[in-house]
């Protein structure tokens, strides 16, 4: 995920250098090139199933860029996914 996040930074960099402006992937963009009958299906499970958090949370996710979601939660994958440190002296219960 992370990977993919440094990715987009560098697409995104370089689209926005050659057209000196400022272009940000989102992730909605990203969903619709990779799999779009899935993106489609999204709003109505969501909206069966958890109404409240499509307008302000989904849509805020769908619009945000690529790479600072992508790098969230590969950030988020890595603190979950590491190992625990050994307790040392009395706390070792």
């Amino acid at each position: 995920m992370l990977a993919a996040g440094f990715v987009f930074v560098i697409y995104d960099g370089t689209k926005s250098i050659a057209d000196k402006g400022f272009y940000f992937t989102n992730v909605e963009t990203i969903w619709a090139w990779l799999h779009q009958d899935s993106l489609q299906a999204l709003r109505p499970a969501i909206q069966s199933h958890v109404a409240f958090l499509w307008d302000p949370i989904v849509t805020s996710i769908l619009g945000s860029p690529a790479s600072l979601v992508l790098g969230i939660i590969g950030a988020a994958l890595i603190l979950l996914g590491r190992k625990k440190k050994p307790l040392i002296g009395y706390a070792r219960s």
